[in-house]
């Protein structure tokens, strides 16, 4: 199992580039960070720091979306990372959440989100795609490489994302969830025609060590809100009690009353109370390195490849450093790293 760690992109943006640097020492694979542009920094300018000062790590965003910038826009960014640092980058793309809301724009419909994985990517790898109806090529483009992987929660999001995408981010870490949600991209793959293993999974979620679970669970409530955003889409799309989507995922959020984008993704996200402690626990990873292991050889069991750790809490050092000593060792030993601080 890979291990990927996830930053907003608050400033400094040298202290992004830090913890990144940080997770690279303690066997992390992948780094990845918020993408919205009002909310956060810009995600693209730290990554090509971010790359200039890790040797190994893969970078992308968690997840940006076809509406805030073009799409050969987008294309050419990662084309100019992987020119530059040797194809370490991987486009994680979802339909836009805070990003398209804070400027007060609707997420994107999944027809277009869908026509533009498939043409980031052929303009990033320097093949000819289709944008705005028109064929376009990236001339200067050379043995490009760019993976799409796609963020998604609902029954027709699922759908695409076996489809179109090379990756499947499912944001939260609970078991029976997963187990439905990884079943549903691969049936949609092997419909497609498409290998359905050769799609490769990733978990993103909160992860905070330590026995005082209430501590804990305080820290990584905001987590239970941000998903909340994307089940109200979904019970406003297919109803409250629609077969289509598990009832383990859309029941919590009865006694949601709104949301303000200001607190997004933030520990104690006053907007988040509605949370309750039993989905904290069953999304998030919670409580000594032993609980976390568990949890996560169960994912890897139904197919996870890479867990990707939130760390918007009040202990991302320790969490990190926690990770690399204990364990990502117990889950991937030809990756590990030996811990180290600073």
């Amino acid at each position: 199992m890979d291990f990927g760690l996830v930053l907003q992109t608050d400033p400094p943006g040298s202290a992004t580039v830090s913890l990144m640097r940080r997770a690279e020492r303690n066997g992390f694979t992948h780094g990845w960070t918020f993408d919205s542009a009002v909310l956060w920094q810009e995600p693209f300018v730290i990554h090509s720091r971010i790359l200039d000062h890790t040797d190994r790590l893969k970078v992308g965003p968690m997840v940006t979306n076809p509406g805030t910038r073009s799409w050969e826009v987008t294309a050419s960014t990662f084309a100019t990372l992987n020119e530059m640092y040797g194809n370490r980058t991987v486009c994680g793309i979802g339909r836009g959440d805070s990003a398209m809301r804070v400027a007060g724009r609707s997420p994107n419909n999944l027809r277009s989100l869908g026509e533009a994985i498939t043409a980031i990517r052929e303009l990033a790898e320097g093949r000819e795609a289709l944008v705005d109806g028109r064929p376009l090529t990236i001339p200067w483009v050379r043995n490009g490489s760019l993976p799409v992987w796609m963020a998604a929660y609902g029954p027709k999001a699922l759908a695409l994302a076996g489809q179109k995408a090379d990756g499947f981010i499912l944001q939260l870490a609970d078991p029976y969830l997963t187990e439905w949600m990884v079943r549903s991209v691969r049936e949609a793959a092997a419909d497609a025609g498409r290998d359905p293993d050769a799609i490769t999974v990733c978990v993103a979620a909160p992860a905070y060590l330590g026995d005082d679970l209430a501590h804990a669970r305080e820290q990584c409530r905001w987590f239970g809100g941000m998903v909340g955003n994307h089940v109200a889409d979904l019970v406003a799309r297919y109803g409250e009690h629609s077969s289509m989507v598990p009832e383990e995922l859309t029941d919590y959020i009865k006694q949601r009353k709104g949301y303000d984008y200001s607190h997004h993704g933030r520990a104690g996200n006053p907007d988040t109370a509605f949370v309750p402690d039993e989905i904290i626990d069953r999304f998030c990873l919670l409580g000594p390195a032993e609980a976390h292991i568990e949890k996560l050889q169960r994912l890897r069991e139904l197919g996870v490849d890479q867990f990707a750790l939130y760390a918007m809490h009040d202990a991302r050092e320790e969490v990190i450093d926690g990770y690399g000593r204990d364990i990502i060792p117990a889950l991937d030993p030809q990756s590990a790293a030996p811990g180290t601080a600073g």
